[in-house]
């Protein structure tokens, strides 16, 4: 039996990107949404970003979900999406080059992370060769759980949405103050790496108020290259008028990218496919806005910056 009631499968024009819509009735209705990537063909390099909830609690202004949160998914719910886009290459598992699954498409995963490591255990053992990928916003929690399961399973990486170099500018953008600052996220990238032996990552959205030479060297005075890696995001707006900025934050994302580089840098940039037509990029949860537009009933709003930072956020177990 299905975890999901409902799912709605969309293709983009650029035949490289699929998006699925996932919908939960009866007692406990919810609405996820994932993506699957190809690159350029799914043998060589298949890449799925699923959702951990059903809406979020942190309140990023760049994302579709920042403003309502229902409930945090299962773990059966959380595994059934990368099942089904896998399932839907018509390729064996076993025989694809470079698979990656990524909790990186909606929810905050450390504020789910029984249910998110019980998804990462089933997932290691139905696919070994995958790569598996926890994204996180960095939440004050504790870290330790997580520390432990990525020793667990080597395959498991780790990365922080940074987005800014400094505190007062991520703060503008992730308004949730129970959140680590940035030299406390970089002090536990740093304990993540001492105890897996593996390089975590921060993403970084670049667009034009934090792509100076002065915010690379913020950047590299915070994160030590020798431990850190970037990921440099070609910006994702939560709504369906980008194409025109496309090419304009690719040139920036690039510029960005080169300063990087010159500070020792580990740099991969991050472009993805149906941002126009089927909002395949991060944040784009076109369908998911529909859907809490039609339940007003089901989801609450969860504006970060209305939470306050020294209680624990309701409904929500966080790997503590």
């Amino acid at each position: 039996m299905s975890a999901w009631t409902k799912v709605r499968t969309l293709y983009g024009s650029e035949g490289t990107v699929a998006k699925y819509v996932f919908e939960q009735e009866g007692a406990r209705p919810a609405v996820a949404e994932a993506v699957l990537y190809r690159y350029p063909d799914f043998r060589t390099r298949t890449v799925v970003c699923c959702s951990v909830q059903s809406g979020c609690q942190m309140g990023c202004r760049f994302c579709g979900s920042g403003d309502n949160f229902v409930r945090s998914l299962t773990a059966g719910e959380i595994v059934a999406q990368p099942v089904r886009a896998i399932d839907d290459t018509g390729v064996d598992p076993a025989e694809i080059r470079k698979l990656q699954i990524m909790f990186m498409s909606m929810g905050e995963p450390m504020h789910n992370f029984r249910n998110v490591a019980g998804a990462i255990r089933r997932l290691h053992a139905l696919y070994p060769n995958a790569d598996l990928l926890l994204s996180t916003a960095a939440p004050k929690v504790n870290y330790g759980p997580l520390r432990r399961l990525s020793q667990e399973i080597q395959k498991l990486g780790l990365q922080f949405s940074v987005h800014e170099s400094t505190d007062e500018r991520r703060n503008a953008l992730i308004p949730n103050a129970h959140k680590l600052s940035l030299r406390d996220l970089a002090i536990e990238g740093i304990a993540w790496h001492g105890a897996t032996g593996r390089h975590p990552f921060f993403n970084y959205c670049a667009h034009p108020g934090n792509t100076s030479p002065e915010d690379a060297d913020r950047l590299r005075e915070l994160f030590d290259p020798r431990i850190w890696q970037a990921t440099i995001s070609v910006i994702c707006e939560r709504d369906e008028h980008v194409a025109a900025a496309h090419e304009r934050q690719r040139e920036q994302t690039a510029a960005f990218s080169a300063l990087l580089l010159e500070r020792g840098f580990s740099v991969r940039v991050f472009n993805p496919a149906g941002q126009d037509d089927i909002g395949g990029g991060c944040g784009q949860l076109w369908f998911v806005q529909d859907w809490m537009g039609r339940h007003p009933d089901r989801a609450r709003p969860s504006r970060g910056k209305d939470l306050d930072p020294d209680r624990p956020m309701p409904g929500l177990g966080g790997g503590r």
